[in-house]
């Protein structure tokens, strides 16, 4: 699914519990995605985001619903932040330099 994610004014999203932007990726353009990766990591920092995973050697032992060729984990203060980041002008502007070099599957979860 490709629609941009809706801006994040929820206060409920606010709680003092972590939330993780997850992407599993399979690359299909690599110096491409380079140029999404430049930009990505230090906005993310920018919405208080810190990279946990990124890439490295992944062993899978279920794969019936997923199987990325690539992990990125990024953790936030709070959903609202990872929404907020995900929905910014700034991530937008370039998120399509991911999508066209790139099969992706992204979503946010609350820590616990």
């Amino acid at each position: 699914m490709d629609a941009r994610a809706p801006p994040c004014n929820d206060p409920s999203l606010e709680n003092a519990t972590a939330a993780y932007l997850i992407a599993g990726t399979q690359l299909t353009d690599p110096a491409l995605y380079e140029q999404y990766r430049a930009q990505a990591r230090p906005l993310a920092k920018r919405f208080g985001g810190a990279y946990i995973v990124r890439g490295g050697p992944m062993p899978a032992y279920e794969t019936d619903l997923w199987s990325p060729g690539r992990l990125v984990v990024i953790r936030f203060e709070s959903m609202g932040q990872a929404h907020r980041f995900y929905a910014s002008e700034a991530y937008q502007r370039f998120l399509g330099l991911s999508r066209a070099s790139a099969r992706r599957t992204v979503v946010i979860v609350e820590g616990v």
